[in-house]
Parts: structure tokens; sequence; C-alpha cells
């Protein structure tokens, strides 16, 4: 009776989405009604709904506000436009989607995908008609890596929500996200689009692109792009060394992604040339960006704590127990059904962490359960995802030249983190 309720509150979100309702609304309202038909006193499903809340936040809503900090100065300053036009050199304009996809992965990692979104793709544009190649022939390597910093690497929202759910060492997760991210988005975002889209220019034209001189130089540019990911990967490495030596305690101190983030944002405002006045502005208005992601994190934290609460977790692990299946599948399994179903991946990766949580243990270490649910939330995205229509907007696309191009690359994203999460589990148990 139990799982019938939930499969109703989760058809309820559904519906809820469907008429567009703010999502933030939605999960709060389906949380408490779910909480309620599954028996449990007012008082109590209030309870768990400030507790969900003040648990998920606790734990991550500064790493939030400062990544969101970090990246608005990174994209008002220019550093993001420096590294495509540095890369592009470096590549050359035969290697072009080459380009395209590490600089996808470099400003992806910093900034949100929608914000790397509409950052690169006025260069995607003037790329193709430089080059003469189809815009979808370089976009695509860009929506990939974009796609998978989204899905598997923090700070992002949905990364960083899931490891302080499933108390997730960050760095740890990084690492392996990093481990995943450049294969995957290789085969998705380079070998797929050559597989599907004909290149019917013999010689490719000449790539002339005007950078500009007011962009910060290429040092600064890269510094303040990877600073965060440096700094957290060197104190997780350093912090894992089991020996006492003279130092370890700021290796400790870095690989916590609150001052990892804090002391980025604050050396990006002394290298960079832009005014303190200004820089503070982009911060602000970097912290106004990420507000209602926030909050629905927020919401999504109170209705997996409603969840646990009520046992639906356990009831879920009773269930699946039999199925002989690996924890990480599962969990990919029920994220990715969520996916269809609701369309933001932030809200099925969410709605799915209260479910699977029991089902953390040896088999399924909690920075692999992040990236298993993480490669769930990218799973077929169609018609209710906004991502969706962004993509076939901005290309000017059909729904069926939609499907067999961003459809079928978020897929692939999706089912290779997963084959990826499997083979990482079975080098590291």
């Amino acid at each position: 009776m139990s799982l019938l309720i939930l499969l109703l509150g989760i058809l309820l979100l559904f519906i809820l989405i469907l008429k567009k309702i703010n999502p933030m609304i939605a999960l709060l309202t389906v949380a408490i009604l779910t909480g309620l038909f599954l028996g449990m006193p007012a008082t109590k499903v209030m309870s768990s709904v400030g507790n969900g809340i003040g648990s998920t936040l606790g734990s991550m809503v500064m790493v939030l506000a400062l990544g969101a900090m970090m990246g608005k100065l990174i994209e008002d300053s220019g550093s993001a436009r420096k590294i495509v036009f540095i890369l592009i050199k470096a590549f050359g304009k035969n290697n072009i989607q080459w380009a395209v996809l590490l600089t996808g992965l470099l400003v992806g990692i910093p900034l949100f995908y929608n914000a790397g979104f509409v950052v690169l793709i006025p260069l995607i544009f003037a790329i193709a008609a430089a080059t003469g190649l189809s815009k979808l022939y370089i976009g695509i390597p860009m929506a990939a890596a974009l796609s998978v910093t989204h899905g598997f690497l923090p700070p992002h929202p949905g990364p960083v929500a899931l490891a302080g759910i499933f108390h997730a060492d960050i760095g740890k997760t990084l690492i392996y996200g990093l481990i995943l991210s450049l294969p995957i988005a290789t085969i998705a975002g380079v070998y797929f689009p050559r597989m599907i889209i004909k290149r019917n220019q013999p010689h490719i034209q000449e790539l002339i692109i005007e950078e500009g001189n007011d962009l910060p130089s290429a040092g600064r540019s890269f510094i303040t792009a990877m600073l965060p990911v440096f700094l957290i990967i060197a104190g997780t490495v350093g912090s894992s060394i089991n020996i006492d030596y003279l130092g370890k305690s700021i290796f400790i101190f870095l690989a916590d992604p609150t001052a990892a983030l804090l002391l980025s944002v604050i050396i990006t405002l002394l290298v960079q040339k832009t005014s303190i006045e200004k820089a503070m502005e982009s911060c602000t208005e970097g912290v106004k960006s990420i507000a209602m992601i926030v909050l629905i994190i927020a919401a999504g934290g109170a209705f997996k704590q409603i969840l646990i609460d009520s046992g639906m977790g356990e009831t879920v692990k009773q269930l699946t127990g039999g199925l002989n299946l690996s924890p990480l599948l599962l969990a990919w399994l029920i994220t990715a059904a969520l996916r269809v179903t609701l369309g933001s991946a932030t809200v099925a990766a969410l709605t799915a962490s209260g479910m699977v949580l029991p089902l953390i243990g040896p088999g399924a270490p909690p920075e692999l359960m992040v990236l298993s649910v993480g490669a769930g939330s990218l799973m077929f995205s169609h018609v209710n995802d906004t991502g969706f229509w962004m993509f076939k907007e901005y290309f000017n696309l059909s729904l069926k030249e939609t499907f067999k191009t961003w459809t079928m690359m978020e897929s692939i994203v999706s089912i290779l983190g997963l084959v990826g999460v499997l083979v990482l589990n079975q080098l590291i148990s």
C-alpha cells in the first residue's frame, strides 16, 4: 500500500510539473501530502520537512553560493571566452570538435549548465560560420561536455546535493567524476555526431574569429576557471595519506569544498583587473541566479526526508532485495524512470535519493551512488525537459531532429555513466 501511495505522489508531482507549477512548490506539496497519506502525524510531517531542508542545505548551501559567485566572476571577466580562443588556436581548425569539447568541460566545471550553454552558443555559431561546418557538428560536443559536468562533477547543484544526502566525500566524487567525464564526453560529443552528421565540405574553410583585446590573459583565465578543482583534488589527495606530516592540516582544510571555493573566490578577486565594486555585483548576480535552484533542492530535501522517516526507503530496499541486482544499477534505474517521468534532472535525482539511500553499503559506496544517480538523471531527455527545448530552439531543429541528436546524446551519456560507475566499483572494491 505504501508503494502505491508513493507512486501516486510521483504521479501528482508529474501532473503539477506538467501544469507548469514551480518545481519547488510542487515538491513541497507532494512531500507533505505523501507523508500524510503514509500515515505520519501532521506534526511529524512538518518536522521531517524542516529536518530535510536543514540537513540538505546545511551541508551545501555555501558551496552552491560560492560556486555561483565563482562562475559569474569567470563569465563576466571574459575568462570563459578566452579559454575558447586559446583551445581553438591550440587544436587547429581540423580538430575543432576536440577544442569545443575540452572548452565545454573546462567552462562547464565552474559554470552551471544554462549559463555555460548561453556563454558558449554564440561562439559555436561563430565557429560554424567561419568553418562552414554544421552547427550541430560543433554544438553537440559542447552540449555533451556541459551535460557530463552537470551530472557528475561538483560544484554543480545536483552532485553537491546528492553528496550531502549520501554523506559522500565531495573530493572523491569529483575525482571519480573526472575519470568518467572525459571518455564519456568524447564518445557522446565527438564520435556520436560524426556518425549521424555528414560533413559535406571536402575542405574546411579558414577559421577566423575575432578575439578582441578586452579579455584577460591566458594564465589568469585558466587559473581562475580551474582553481576550485585543483584545490579540492589536492586537498583530497593530500589528506588521504595515512601518515602524519607537516602541512597535512592544510590539505585537510583544502579538501573541504566550502574552504576551497572561498579561497578560489578570494584569489580570483585579487588577480582579476575588475574593480572590487563591479566584482561584488557579479557575486550578487551569481547568487541570485541560483536562488530558485537552492529552493528546489531544499524542497527535494524535504521530500527525501519524508521518504526516509516514513520507512519508504527501507520498503524499496526490501522489495528490490530479491532482484539480485547491483544497488548502483537499481539506483540508476529508479532515477532514470523518474527523469523520464518528471523531466527535471535535479528533481529526479533528489526524489530518487530518499528511495535509494538505504541501498548504500559495501557494494555501493556513497561517492559512486552520487554518480549513478547523476547518470540516471540524464537519461532520455524529452519534451518535459527545458534542456530539450533550449537545444531545439537554439539550433532550429524539428522535434524528430531533436530526439535524434539531443535525446540520443543525453541517453548515451547516461548509459555510459552507469557502465563507468559499475567498472569503477569493481576496481575500487
